[in-house]
């Protein structure tokens, strides 16, 4: 039997910021149709280790193998075959959302882009505001627009850092289902950076959790509640930010 090639295979992954560790020495690999999460306090690494992925920030050491490519020395002929949000980073503010959307169909070079964007535009409930300039839209309005620009190209590999940040419950579920319906449709993985722990159980095959730039430890969701004793996710996040220990005999990290 031939096995798949992972999607994202780091080894050794390392960022250091002058005396900063900010990413120590993470391996890990994420296969085609999963989802996982990064999770740990802020300062824990997660958004530089997305960063390195998507190289706009070089490591200090490691490895990383996107698609079957060191993308450390070619980066660009993965690029074309993943996609990335954020509500933290902001688009062009006098550009319509439209417009914005149009330069980055562009940039992916796809054909047929006020299709593509109507589509988007009915699936994410954009149509309201298309062709507004972006700088005037709400910080949940913006959040939408972002996992638009995700989902241009129909990426093989989703990275996402908070991506229901600002929305109402209502959309916030309604975005997740979303995830997961593409995710079934499309065979994609996805990395997610989040802090919202009933995000991560509903969308995350794996978890990876992450203290000072390390992996403390790594396993299902309902694996690490069992390890750390705990009765939710969001009780192991709370011990793991805090320097706290699995149970005796039960640590998977490695």
């Amino acid at each position: 039997m031939i096995e798949e090639t992972p999607i994202i295979s780091v080894k050794n992954l390392s960022k250091h910021f002058g005396a900063v560790h900010a990413v120590d020495g993470l391996s890990f690999t994420v296969e085609a149709g999963t989802a996982t999460g990064l999770l740990g306090a802020n300062g824990a690494g997660k958004t530089t280790t997305i960063a390195m992925l998507l190289g706009l920030v070089i490591p200090t050491s490691g490895e990383i193998n996107i698609f079957g490519i060191n993308t450390l020395q070619n980066r660009h002929a993965a690029l074309a075959r993943m996609n990335f949000s954020s509500p933290y980073i902001d688009l062009p503010q006098r550009l319509t959302v439209a417009q914005n959307l149009t330069v980055y169909a562009k940039l992916y070079g796809l054909s047929q882009i006020s299709v593509r964007l109507e589509q988007l535009a009915n699936d994410l409930h954009l149509t309201a505001f298309i062709n507004r300039a972006y700088g005037t839209l709400s910080a949940g309005q913006k959040t939408r627009v972002m996992l638009a620009k995700a989902f241009l190209n129909e990426p093989e590999l989703l990275l996402l850092d908070e991506p229901t940040a600002s929305l109402d419950p209502d959309t916030a579920d309604w975005i997740r289902k979303y995830l997961a319906d593409y995710q079934h449709r499309t065979h994609a993985a996805i990395v997610l950076a989040s802090h919202n722990m009933q995000e991560v159980e509903r969308l995350c095959d794996h978890v990876l959790m992450m203290h000072d730039g390390k992996i403390t430890n790594r396993g299902t969701p309902k694996g690490l509640i069992e390890t750390y004793g705990r009765e939710s996710l969001e009780e192991v996040f709370l011990t793991v930010a805090r320097g706290g220990k699995p149970l005796a005999g039960l640590e998977t990290s490695s």
